[in-house]
């Protein structure tokens, strides 16, 4: 698909721009300075289109940045479904942790995880966004608990352990190295983290 620039000429054709590659720089705008310190100059300035073809082809501020978050999902959260078909509940971990870690530590990418990132910044103007990216939030928690559900009707998790309290726990530690990274954290530091916490997991 194309999309016209219609601003960028006085005269004659419009220029078209590839919507796929200006979302994929407006992610990094975004993913870099969260939502709402991403302005609108600087989004335009980095898709190379002007304000007006920005509104004309995805919308508003927050349709585009759901739109960026579809394809962040898409693309950098790939792992997501692998670590869940791992054979035991200690495998989804440790592909959740390590995809996590392999991509808020990456040496091309901005650090830190976007929904980490723009959970803790949407605050005044935009609450909605904020509720819908805690609602992707909450979905991505409950596949991990169903899979943690079914381990421990295995037998994969010892009778004790409370699947959803299991899973709250390791999206808090997912969560946790996101910030940490987003602060500076060395790699080597954040994996002693993730090696700790799967000295401590429970079952095999």
């Amino acid at each position: 698909m194309k999309c016209s620039d219609t601003a960028t000429k006085a005269r004659g054709r419009p220029r078209e721009f590839d919507p796929d590659k200006a979302l994929a720089s407006a992610l990094r705008v975004f993913w870099q300075h969260g939502y709402e310190g991403a302005s609108m100059a600087e989004l335009t300035e980095a898709m190379g289109i002007t304000k007006p073809s920005l509104y004309a082809c995805f919308g508003n501020k927050e349709a585009l940045f759901k739109k960026a978050l579809d394809l962040y999902e898409q693309e950098k959260l790939s792992y997501v479904k692998a670590a869940l078909e791992a054979p035991t509940a200690k495998g989804v971990a440790k592909r959740l942790l390590n995809g996590a870690l392999d991509t808020h530590c990456g040496s091309t990418d901005p650090q830190g995880c976007l929904g980490v990132i723009s959970m803790v910044a949407c605050t005044s103007e935009a609450p909605s966004l904020r509720e819908h990216v805690i609602a992707r939030r909450v979905s991505s928690e409950m596949a991990i608990v169903e899979r943690l559900e079914r381990a421990k009707a295995d037998g994969d998790l010892p009778e004790s352990v409370d699947p959803k309290a299991l899973a709250q726990c390791l999206t808090t530690v997912l969560q946790g190295l996101a910030v940490k990274t987003q602060a500076g954290a060395s790699r080597e530091d954040l994996q002693n983290v993730v090696d700790t916490f799967l000295a401590l997991w429970p079952g095999r």
